[in-house]
């Protein structure tokens, strides 16, 4: 009887539509976040999961930041988007998109069509950077990095020279 009674649950339980968030649209991602206004957390816009292809550093707030103080909040977020727009021109330069998310999951594309899957629930805390190039393992950087730290960080593992962010040379061709 108990065996029964497990096969059936089995068996419905397989019959159970997919959840919401496991549709991502076969599309890479176009929302940049030079485009971008300031948002609600729960804009659909961010929520969407993102599908990455090429060098990307992506910017998270989970919703789970919520359960910070207001003022956490607000200093946190304050950190995160000026330590942002400092590394904004840097990328920019060096062809590697910025893009925005309140979504827990990430995509990377890979040859042959598929993708890999990248959690940022559990993180030590709901904010911070996702550094990704498609074909190498992520860097997540959770919470607040100063600008140094963070620019240490996007120069060893985008494999910049050291002092990318200077505007006073331009890309070197050879």
């Amino acid at each position: 009887m108990r065996l029964a009674t497990l096969c059936i649950i089995g068996i419905l339980s397989s019959c159970r539509p997919a959840p919401r968030d496991a549709y991502v649209p076969n599309r890479s991602d176009s929302l940049a976040f030079n485009d971008m206004a300031a948002h609600d957390s729960a804009d659909s816009a961010l929520l969407t999961p993102r599908v990455v292809t090429g060098p990307t550093v992506i910017v998270f707030w989970l919703p789970a930041a919520d359960t910070l103080s207001a003022d956490d909040q607000a200093q946190a977020l304050d950190d995160l988007n000026n330590a942002t727009d400092h590394i904004a021109p840097m990328l920019k330069r060096h062809d590697i998109k910025l893009l925005p998310t309140n979504a827990e999951t990430i995509y990377v594309a890979l040859p042959n069509h598929q993708r890999r899957t990248i959690l940022l629930s559990g993180v030590d805390y709901p904010f911070g950077y996702v550094l990704v190039e498609p074909g190498t393992a992520e860097r997540i950087l959770a919470g607040v990095y100063n600008d140094d730290e963070l620019k240490d960080e996007l120069e060893a593992y985008f494999d910049l020279p050291p002092g990318a962010d200077s505007t006073a040379t331009g890309p070197r061709i050879s």
